[in-house]
């Protein structure tokens, strides 16, 4: 999976961090959500990123993050978020900004059980077994039925049930076009069903952008 991270939705994104009121299991999630952004959509409708690496180099795929469903109140870590060599190149094939994986790691490092290490592994472990659609990698458009892309994801990923997946939208004039999908997780690693305060905002049909 060669996957972008936009600073425009970042607060979009941390939102990702659930909290509630519980004071039970501080800073222990209880599932987590990854999200997985469509690059070419996210370059073509922000101009600005046109000369980012991602989209120079023709990423058709990006993780923003793992983010904890916590009952925490205070996600930071002021750990470090430094990763061997190897491991940073292994991680730049679906995360190739630095310094976003650096902010990612300071905003929600304080909610994970694992140092940073163990975190990003976690992330390219779970990129690397989730199978994903050809239609979410070709070159040109596609107009798809939501229903069937999940159908697709199910197919292909035995073990994820179909209301694992969530599905999000940015309308233009002309199309609602699809920017990222959320698969919701187990502690363990397994797929659960995604809960209520992660929502799809989809219509039925949507856009998928073409590798930019």
């Amino acid at each position: 999976m060669k996957l972008m991270k936009d600073r425009r939705v970042w607060a979009g994104l941390v939102a990702l961090v659930v909290f509630t009121s519980s004071p039970a299991a501080f800073a222990t999630p209880t599932d987590y959500v990854m999200d997985v952004q469509l690059v070419p959509a996210l370059c073509s409708l922000y101009p600005e990123y046109a000369k980012k690496r991602k989209c120079l180099e023709g990423y058709s795929l990006n993780i923003s993050g793992l983010y904890p469903q916590t009952t925490s109140q205070n996600c930071t870590t002021t750990s470090s978020a430094k990763l061997s060599p190897l491991q940073s190149k292994v991680v730049a094939r679906i995360m190739p900004d630095e310094n976003t994986r650096t902010l990612l790691w300071r905003n929600i490092g304080g909610c994970v059980p694992m140092n940073a290490s163990q975190y990003f592994r976690t992330i390219i472990n779970y990129a690397d077994r989730l199978k994903v659609p050809t239609e979410l990698t070709e070159q040109e458009n596609i107009t798809i039925s939501v229903e069937v892309l999940r159908a697709k994801f199910v197919k292909i990923n035995p073990k994820l049930p179909s209301n694992a997946l969530r599905f999000n939208c940015q309308q233009t004039q002309s199309a609602s076009v699809l920017t990222s999908i959320k698969v919701c997780y187990r502690p363990n690693g397994n797929y659960k069903s995604c809960p209520a305060n992660i929502i799809n905002t989809c219509p039925k049909t949507v856009t998928i952008k073409g590798t930019y």
